[in-house]
């Protein structure tokens, strides 16, 4: 499901002008989506004891809470903003506060830098993914499985967005690899 709502994620040039129920609909989404998306990858290590299957739980959980928090702020503030912006007399007013959301370094969406949230989910999504392949890989479970989890694993990593094309990437390659387990 997180694949398909990426798909439909606005890539913003201009936050006052983004495509604001897509904006806000995608991101309210994801709110509940992402630590589903996590849930799933334990799932694969369910039952599973040893290194590599904690080491995904917990990485899972790294990336469920900072992902909720940096597409919190990112985008559904971010986007409420907007919203207001829209609805003042003066939409140029409200771009000194919609621009400190996006480039805050820790929370932000960002112009110039990666924020610190979406760097922390992004190296939790790719540590505990691969640790759920090794943990896979022990149980026997096939390479094509296996290669499915290490595409997902770097997806965020290589793209440096779940919008087009990393969250679809790297959400797609993982229900594919569950599906194929």
């Amino acid at each position: 499901m997180l694949a398909i709502v990426e798909l439909f994620h606005p890539h913003q040039h201009d936050l006052l002008h983004v495509e604001l129920r897509r904006w806000l609909a995608v991101h309210y989404a994801q709110i509940v989506l992402f630590p589903l998306v996590a849930l799933a990858v334990c799932s694969l290590v369910a039952g599973r004891s040893g290194v590599a299957a904690t080491l995904c739980r917990v990485a899972m959980f790294v990336f469920a809470v900072s992902y909720i928090a940096f597409d919190t702020a990112a985008g559904v503030v971010s986007g409420v903003l907007v919203q207001a912006a829209h609805a003042s007399a003066d939409l140029d007013s409200w771009r000194p506060a919609i621009q400190a959301i996006w480039d805050h370094p820790i929370v932000g969406g960002s112009s110039d830098g990666t924020p610190a949230l979406a760097v922390i989910g992004t190296t939790a999504w790719l540590v505990g993914t691969l640790a759920a392949a090794a943990a896979c890989r022990a149980a026997g479970r096939s390479w094509f499985a296996i290669a499915l989890l290490v595409v997902s694993a770097f997806g965020l990593f290589v793209f440096r967005t779940h919008a087009w094309p990393g969250g679809p990437v790297t959400f797609g390659a993982l229900a594919l690899a569950a599906a194929v387990m």
